[in-house]
């Protein structure tokens, strides 16, 4: 399932953020890619252990995982930290699949779910697309600031090459508590119609039955 999230970040959190990030330091990206990605990754990120990074989790990572469409979307067991990316004129990083277990071996999790969240607008730089190639074809995304762009881990992807200009973007990962992503997506369906019956018809019997069905589902499917 692909899915555009919008406003996960407020224009007061974007002004902090792009604060920080103009005064951050960053490193060679190639440093964290493995072997197949090094190649084709050209794009530069925040130091690990950058005095910025704090506070930057704080305004991003938090109204990330807490937004209840993010939560529906994944099911979260395990978010990682987030990688704070610049792509500067002529940095571009070509197609590529995530790995499919990530993090140090005190904590390694499975990516279910890879997230992008855009922190500068398109206005700002010229190229520097994300296209994520499925059964469909290929589809084009930049998304407006502050807005998370949701797609499987599995799935091949790309961020074209910056003609002019600067892209920033926070990206993480995201174990899921349902493996499969097809049961990800009925189970954000039926949660998408229970959030619509509890506006419209919060003593429903249909309501009772649908999160009763959903319920049971997620107990169905869930890992854990």
């Amino acid at each position: 399932m692909l899915l555009i999230i919008p406003n996960v970040l407020d224009a007061a959190r974007l002004q902090e953020v792009q604060g920080l990030l103009r005064h951050a330091d960053f490193l060679d990206g190639k440093l964290s890619a493995g072997k197949e990605a090094q190649p084709v990754k050209h794009n530069q990120e925040l130091s690990a252990n950058s005095p910025q990074r704090r506070r930057l989790d704080a305004l991003v990572m938090s109204a990330l995982v807490q937004h209840p469409q993010y939560q529906m979307a994944v099911l979260p067991l395990r978010v990682a930290s987030a990688f704070y990316v610049r792509y500067q004129t002529g940095m571009g990083y070509g197609f590529h699949i995530d790995d499919p277990v990530m993090g140090p071996m005190s904590g390694r999790y499975r990516s279910d779910v890879s997230t992008t969240i855009f922190l500068n607008e398109p206005e700002d730089y010229q190229g520097g697309e994300l296209v994520i190639r499925n059964s469909f074809g290929e589809q084009a995304l930049k998304a407006p600031a502050g807005s998370a762009v949701l797609y499987p881990s599995n799935t091949w992807h790309q961020v074209t090459p910056v003609t002019q200009g600067e892209r920033l973007v926070a990206v993480t990962w995201a174990q899921s508590l349902v493996k499969s992503a097809e049961q990800r997506e009925l189970l954000y369906q039926l949660a998408q119609t229970r959030e619509g019956l509890l506006m419209k018809m919060p003593a429903s019997a249909e309501l009772a039955q649908l999160s009763t069905a959903y319920s049971n589902l997620v107990r169905m499917w869930s890992e854990v």
